[in-house]
């Protein structure tokens, strides 16, 4: 790892690409009518991953950057659960068969708020819709902090066969600093309980770059979620954008890691992680080696999407509920974001469609670039050029960023291939900005490189 690169890019703020075009260019030149004709056109051969987005929690914790809010009563999220059973119809009429779907993931928010009945009623509107295979990943994502019995109970019902954990940090002034107080002992008894209902696959969730953290609190973090075996992790930076989510003024800056403190906690928590066995998947997760994104990553089948690296190769993403993205072969589509104006939306029976993005082939041919670069840390322009009618020698001159790239040692061309160095592997996020078309205009609503 080389301090000089991580000092020179790191303060960048770039998207972590789990799309090409990002939101930030997503325009009301898609909508609802838009949507409604992809939908009609999908290929009689495609299979499908479907998203729910849960935009609820008991309360805020001051890092997320989700759209989500705090919900105190039962009944707002009843009446919105009832919106994802109708939009759920609605989408599926428009298309003229049941879909194949081989992945489903419910996120937030805390999907798991629902009450258990209605999580079964809404795997059931899922499967009246669309076929999903016996094969299928279902997953979601849990506060340990309010998972119950009746919960798990109704997720094992349900067919979820892949749990992902909210932990962060388990550094009680972090933790506190952050407005999320968890003890280790909740997480175990939320791991052992879906395990118990047959529930396998466990994932978690850690955060480096929160306030007061330390290495050596990054570091127990990591100790104690090993001794719990999950296997799979997700390991993000904390993004501050406060201008954008107003509760992160809960936390002041001066608390934060600076650039290269961030660094060495992530390089920390990297190297503990595979010393305990697991295998680095891309930027940010890491997963056992008899896991199948691990297996996925050596044949060259892993993937990137909304929810960051999968082994989902899904022709279509449909987005259901507020917020929701969707992606089909012509483009993406995301929901209203705002929970009034989406439950109006679907009420009324439309489309809750507020915005979208039409893919040119410019477009699928950097979107493929990025993909690779952020899934391998290098990419065969040859090979991908050739896919899309295209010249591998234009897209890598035509950017005055990749030539610095290349100058400063961070990225090595070998004929029409390109791969990260082994010590600026931490800086994919910046080699794959040398090939977005879309970034000057968006940079100020990302993270930071490191």
């Amino acid at each position: 790892m080389r301090q000089d690169l991580a000092a020179c890019y790191g303060q960048e703020r770039l998207p972590r690409y789990t799309s090409y075009p990002t939101a930030p260019h997503f325009s009301t030149a898609i909508g609802a009518d838009g949507y409604a004709e992809w939908l009609k056109a999908i290929p009689a051969h495609a299979t499908a991953s479907l998203y729910l987005h849960v935009p609820f929690c008991r309360a805020m914790c001051w890092y997320c950057g989700c759209h989500t809010s705090v919900a105190h009563r039962d009944e707002p999220i009843a009446v919105y659960e009832a919106a994802l059973r109708c939009e759920i119809d609605l989408v599926s009429r428009q298309i003229d068969r049941r879909l194949k779907v081989n992945h489903i993931h419910f996120g937030g928010g805390t999907p798991t708020i629902m009450a258990p009945e209605a999580f079964t009623d809404l795997i059931g509107s899922i499967r009246h819709a669309f076929f999903v295979l016996p094969s299928a990943e279902i997953a979601i994502e849990i506060d340990p902090r309010t998972l119950n019995a009746p919960m798990i109970d109704a997720l094992a019902l349900g067919g979820v066969n892949r749990a992902s954990l909210g932990v962060q940090s388990f550094d009680p002034v972090v933790q506190r600093a952050i407005n999320r107080v968890q003890s280790f002992e909740e997480t175990a008894a939320a791991t052992n309980g879906l395990r118990r209902a047959g529930i396998a696959g466990i994932s978690f969730d850690l955060i480096y770059g929160l306030p007061h953290q330390t290495l050596a609190s990054c570091l127990d973090t990591v100790r104690r979620s090993v001794e719990l075996r999950p296997d799979r992790f997700s390991v993000f930076g904390y993004a501050h954008v406060p201008s954008f989510k107003k509760h992160q003024r809960m936390i002041n800056e001066a608390w934060l890691p600076d650039s290269l403190e961030r660094l060495d906690q992530s390089n920390a928590i990297s190297n503990a992680l595979i010393e305990a066995g697991y295998v680095q998947i891309g930027l940010d997760h890491f997963a056992r080696p008899d896991d199948e994104m691990a297996v996925a990553l050596r044949q060259g089948r892993l993937h990137r999407n909304f929810q960051g690296y999968t082994t989902d190769a899904s022709d279509v993403l449909l987005g259901f509920g507020a917020s929701a993205i969707g992606h089909l072969p012509q483009g993406y589509v995301q929901n209203e974001v705002h929970t009034l104006a989406y439950s109006e939306a679907i009420a009324a029976g439309r489309l809750a469609t507020a915005k979208g993005y039409a893919l040119t082939d410019d477009d699928r041919l950097r979107g493929e670039i990025i993909e690779r670069i952020m899934c391998e840390f290098g990419a065969d322009l040859g090979e991908i050029c050739a896919r899309h009618g295209s010249v591998p020698e234009q897209m890598l001159l035509s950017s005055p960023r990749l030539q610095d790239l290349i100058c400063d040692g961070i990225v090595e061309v070998d004929g029409a291939s390109l791969a990260l160095a082994d010590d600026s592997r931490f800086l994919v996020r910046s080699v794959a900005a040398a090939f977005d078309a879309h970034l000057d205009g968006s940079r100020h609503l990302h993270s930071r490189a490191v």
